[in-house]
């Protein structure tokens, strides 16, 4: 959860512990629409990042989102290097990665299910707002998860 100075809050996150403000957003937002696209749903929606080491784990983590309405789409990207600390040393694991499409509203929950579903002990959630692209695309977002936290 990212508190927007000014008041206010705003779940997701943001690279590199980057400050939040709502001129923060206008600038994204600004940017993005030179761009091309739409982004009157700016901060509505989100894109999750987790890892996971097999198909089969990310497979088993996407179908749980799914049943539950937690997410529109889950892409699961082979191919990842983790590199990490671990016990005061750098370790590296080959993973996958899943993007997840969904609600920014629904961080929480989503959270809260990867971590029951996952065998990790600390798996990564990483959420970072979508602050624009395809309405038809956006539009099915919403069309195809819940509402609220539930």
């Amino acid at each position: 959860m990212i508190r927007i100075a000014g008041g206010g809050l705003l779940k997701g996150s943001l690279p590199f512990g980057r400050v939040l403000t709502k001129s923060r957003v206008s600038s994204l937002s600004a940017m993005a629409s030179s761009a091309g696209g739409d982004h009157s749903s700016a901060g509505e929606y989100a894109a999750y990042y987790v890892t996971v080491p097999s198909k089969e784990m990310g497979a088993k983590i996407a179908k749980s989102l799914l049943n539950d309405k937690l997410a529109a789409c889950v892409n699961i990207i082979p191919g990842v290097e983790s590199y990490y600390w671990w016990d005061s040393k750098i370790e590296s694991d080959p993973e996958l990665l899943l993007m997840i499409k969904s609600r920014a509203s629904l961080l929480e929950s989503i959270t809260a299910k990867v971590k029951e579903v996952h065998e990790y002990h600390t798996p990564e959630v990483i959420s970072v707002p979508i602050i624009g692209g395809n309405p038809q695309y956006l539009k099915s977002i919403g069309e195809s998860t819940r509402a609220d936290q539930q």
